[in-house]
């Protein structure tokens, strides 16, 4: 039976075409228009980041400069007090010399120590004169 029966050609799996689906056109589109819409919000945020920076580092650097003039104008009036304080030290440590206790009473109270000779100055040019107005 098998030698009378025509062969019948073996069967083959019909294939099937895969389709890819594309994505339609206006899909397409939107999906752009939404990059370039989410683009321009980055660019916009990145700017307005920016700004406020910049901002915030001019005001710094204005209360930076200011800080600096204050300290400048603090940094004289420190050298200007201790010039001062250093002028009172030695006032002082000279008031409390036991040495130089005769000098400062002499010099308070115009007092002098009587083995000490008194000298007096005087302008010669006013004495000439005196005796050029006298002598007429």
């Amino acid at each position: 039976m098998n030698a009378i029966q025509p062969s019948k050609p073996p069967l083959q799996p019909i294939q099937k075409r895969r389709v890819i689906s594309r994505p339609k056109r206006h899909l397409r589109q939107r999906s752009y228009q939404v990059m370039a819409l989410e683009s321009t919000a980055k660019i916009a945020v990145n700017l307005i980041i920016t700004a406020v920076a910049a901002s915030a580092f001019a005001q710094l650097l204005s209360y930076k400069l200011l800080q600096q003039e204050k300290l400048r104008e603090i940094s004289t009036d420190v050298k200007l007090m201790e010039g001062h304080v250093n002028a009172l030290q030695t006032e002082f440590s000279r008031n409390f010399d036991p040495q130089q206790t005769k000098t400062i009473m002499q010099q308070q109270g115009y007092r002098f120590d009587p083995s000490q000779r008194r000298v007096v100055l005087m302008n010669q040019d006013r004495r000439e004169d005196e005796q050029t107005e006298s002598s007429p």
